[in-house]
């Protein structure tokens, strides 16, 4: 990427936000479609709106100063999956309706998780393994969300990329696990 090395010199709050945020946008604005489109395809949260809660979000935090273009990638990564979560549980609120239909008694199938259902269990088996295995959740919550490849991950985390490559491998048997035991 060209703008890595501005993006580098400015990340560290060195540049006002305003000057920074054209910097980064259009590589946050497709992890933020990226992400969307493998979520859930009746997501009614665009790439944009995301995209501009999570830098609003980010902007506002106390003491922030990212070392490099991997940490502020990573820290944006996390603050777009708590915005997606928020998102999620708010549509599903029951002052919203959350999400019910209307059933024929008659015709009543059990039905299956819908896709935000879905969003909501990972990021409560992602929660249960943050507990236990914080460094996996980490290498999750990077690549899952963040889009890091592994040598952006381990470069983030101060790790090997073969150690990303087995905390992913474990994190992914530990959440299908933890989420088959849910169901």
């Amino acid at each position: 990427m060209q703008t890595a090395g501005i993006i580098d010199r400015n990340v560290n709050g060195a540049g006002s936000s305003h000057e920074f945020l054209p910097l980064v946008y259009d590589d946050l604005r497709k992890l933020a479609a990226h992400k969307l489109a493998t979520i859930a395809p009746n997501q009614t949260l665009q790439p944009t709106a995301l995209v501009h809660e999570a830098w609003l979000r980010l902007v506002n935090t106390e003491g922030k100063s990212w070392t490099n273009r991997v940490h502020f990638f990573a820290a944006t990564a996390e603050v777009m999956r708590h915005v997606l979560i928020d998102h999620i549980r708010s549509k599903a609120r029951l002052k919203r309706g959350g999400g019910q239909q209307r059933l024929d008694i008659e015709g009543l199938e059990l039905a299956g998780t819908t896709p935000d259902e879905k969003v909501l269990l990972i990021n409560e088996a992602l929660e249960e393994l943050k507990l236990e295995h914080p460094d996996k959740a980490r290498v999750v919550v990077l690549k899952f969300f963040g889009g890091l490849s592994d040598r952006e991950a381990a470069e983030s985390l101060g790790v090997t990329e073969r150690t990303v490559e087995r905390h992913w491998a474990y994190a992914k048997a530990w959440l299908l696990t933890w989420i088959r035991e849910q169901l």
